[in-house]
């Protein structure tokens, strides 16, 4: 199978940068984590799984993420989640089993909530709903704090991937998109993949999600060994694994 690629307008010269296989059955789409790309070994591993077997498969770069066009600073959830149903609805047809990985399973879940109809089953690894509330803003010192009340943004200079900006408008946008406040409407089978020494999302975060959808199809593996990325080759083929039986 051959692979394409090219780039979804979103208008105001925005672009999202996105890879495509075209195979049969549902086509698996694969929604990344916070500041990741579609290039990840993650993707990566979906990617050569789904032209061997021949699958549909769509991955994607959010706005200011990978290959796509945009200001980081101009990233919310609200934002990336209109970029995962644009992706869907003009580069997919069909039924759809979505994959998300940390923040990726929060915007997964909100895709879900909104295209039901299409959603057929999700395929979730160390998912983060929420995480703008429940995991990054407690762990803010106070003068950050101080900074994005007053300035706007942050800059977060911890980070193994360099320096990155916090804004306001980013946390304020993620709490009026919280999904765990209340029963979530997805009715679809969902499989959840959380490791155990996952120092960024706690197992205990990714399983409160798994109770809180209203479906019955409900599956949580804990990889008592795993870290947040589960991207050793194991893990690899229990991902696979894991999306193909769905």
């Amino acid at each position: 199978m051959t692979e394409t690629s090219g780039f979804l307008d979103r208008g105001d010269g925005e672009r999202i940068a996105w890879r495509r296989l075209d195979g049969h059955g549902p086509t698996v789409v694969w929604l990344g984590g916070f500041r990741s790309d579609m290039t990840g070994t993650k993707a990566q591993a979906l990617a050569d799984a789904a032209a061997a077997r021949g699958r549909s498969y769509l991955r994607f770069d959010y706005h200011a993420h990978g290959a796509s066009s945009g200001r980081w600073e101009e990233g919310t959830i609200g934002r990336w989640r209109a970029d995962a149903l644009a992706a869907i609805g003009e580069l997919t047809t069909g039924p759809l089993v979505l994959v998300g990985s940390s923040m990726g399973g929060w915007i997964a879940c909100l895709a879900a909530m909104a295209r039901p109809e299409r959603v057929k089953a999700l395929a979730l690894i160390a998912p983060a709903p929420d995480f703008t509330e429940t995991l990054m803003r407690p762990q803010l010192p106070p003068e950050a704090l101080r900074e994005i009340e007053l300035n706007g943004s942050w800059i977060d200079t911890g980070g193994p991937e360099g320096p990155y900006a916090i804004t306001r408008a980013f946390l304020d946008d993620g709490a009026r998109w919280s999904i765990l406040n209340a029963p979530v409407p997805i009715r679809a089978p969902v499989r959840i993949l959380q490791g155990g020494r996952d120092e960024a999302v706690p197992w205990e975060h990714a399983l409160k999600l798994a109770q809180a959808i209203k479906g019955d199809d409900v599956v949580f593996t804990l990889i008592k060994d795993g870290d947040h990325r589960l991207s050793r080759p194991q893990d690899l083929e229990r991902l696979v694994a894991t999306v193909e039986a769905l």
